[in-house]
């Protein structure tokens, strides 16, 4: 079976790529909302909002996905 990609539908906080991310890769999404917190700190936060506003626009939600 072929993972795929998506917005997290029941698991978002704001557009739902952190909880999609953390679906795709099996690990929690608070561990996944942590470490791009700590990234944008490193990076000055600016990659990391143009990154996560990219992929919510990019990344299909959830109910979107056909298996």
């Amino acid at each position: 079976m072929k993972k795929k990609l998506y917005r997290s539908e029941s698991n978002r906080k704001i557009a739902g790529v952190c909880g999609g991310l953390a679906d795709y890769f099996n690990m929690d999404a608070t561990l996944v909302r942590i470490f791009v917190i700590l990234l944008g700190l490193f990076t000055a936060f600016f990659p990391i909002i143009i990154g996560y506003i990219l992929f919510s626009f990019v990344i299909p939600n959830e109910g979107d996905v056909v298996e």
